[in-house]
């Protein structure tokens, strides 16, 4: 029993806080202000009710005071004529119309203290519908006032809720952007150490055709190098065997010499191994 009754409690606890949290005292002021006008339309109805039955006794007792005195009338014509019974007998209608007229405007007299009773009070129900109209307006502008008042401080601050998201939205764009600035600091790095040249293995067609052509070259020139070297020195030993042993040793003497400065012909000016040998020269 006790664990129930706790748990009502929490359960109201938290509705209440629910509550509080969605009620908004503009509209609680509205709905308080409309009830009010609906009771105020409720005593105009009654006091039109009591009006109009008052009417109503009033002309019936105009009614009853027109018979009374046409009776009145008959009796006294009657008498005249010396119809005694007549006259009687209308006097005795009179006293009746008159004992319903008396009722009448007692009931007359009640409804008029009724009405006067239901008009004092609906002249003070509308003045304080009044008084709670102009306070009700006063309360929402000034709730109005302070609700623009708090979420204008609470932007300046950056406590509430939009601002919160906001700022939190700012700063993962700003971590994002510093992100990206650092790889991109960090790509153009390595792009400018030449490490992200060959990055996948595949390489600019023109320039793979380009460093084959460079390769090219350099195997000619290598190549056309040791050519001339070649037919150099096959000169070099046809001439000392036409010259003598002298010769031969003179020109060994100074064979280093003329090696370091030997002139490398191009590859169209050296003899070709397969043409014959000019000028007595023998392979």
């Amino acid at each position: 029993m006790g664990v129930m009754k706790r748990v009502q409690l929490v359960f109201k606890a938290k509705a209440n806080k629910a509550l509080d949290k969605m009620e908004d005292p503009r509209e609680t002021l509205d709905y308080s202000y409309q009830r009010q006008l609906e009771l105020l339309t409720k005593v105009r109805r009654g006091v039109a009710d009591v009006a109009t039955s008052r009417k109503r006794v009033e002309l019936q007792m105009n009614q009853l005071q027109a018979q009374a005195n046409k009776l009145d009338d008959q009796a006294r014509k009657a008498l005249g004529m010396g119809r005694e019974d007549l006259a009687r007998e209308a006097l005795t209608r009179k006293s009746a119309a008159g004992t319903q007229l008396n009722d009448l405007q007692a009931q007359y007299a009640q409804l008029q203290a009724e009405e006067e009773k239901l008009t004092v009070a609906s002249q003070r129900l509308q003045a304080k519908v009044d008084a709670f109209r102009t306070r009700k307006e006063t309360i929402k502008a000034t709730y109005t006032a302070a609700e623009a008042q708090t979420r204008i401080n609470e932007a300046f601050s950056g406590i509430s809720e939009e601002m919160g998201d906001v700022g939190m939205a700012i700063q993962r764009a700003e971590d994002k952007t510093a992100q990206m600035q650092a790889r991109a600091g960090a790509i153009d790095e390595l792009m400018a150490s030449g490490a992200l040249d060959d990055v996948g293995g595949r390489r600019d067609d023109i320039q793979s055709e380009l460093d084959a052509i460079g390769a090219g070259s350099d195997v000619e020139r290598d190549l056309a190098r040791l050519r001339g070297e070649i037919a150099a020195s096959s000169t070099k030993q046809l001439e000392g065997g036409t010259n003598g042993d002298g010769q031969a040793q003179h020109q060994q003497a100074q064979q280093p010499q003329q090696t370091q400065s030997q002139y490398v012909p191009p590859v169209s000016d050296l003899p070709s191994a397969n043409e014959p040998a000019q000028d007595g020269e023998a392979l």
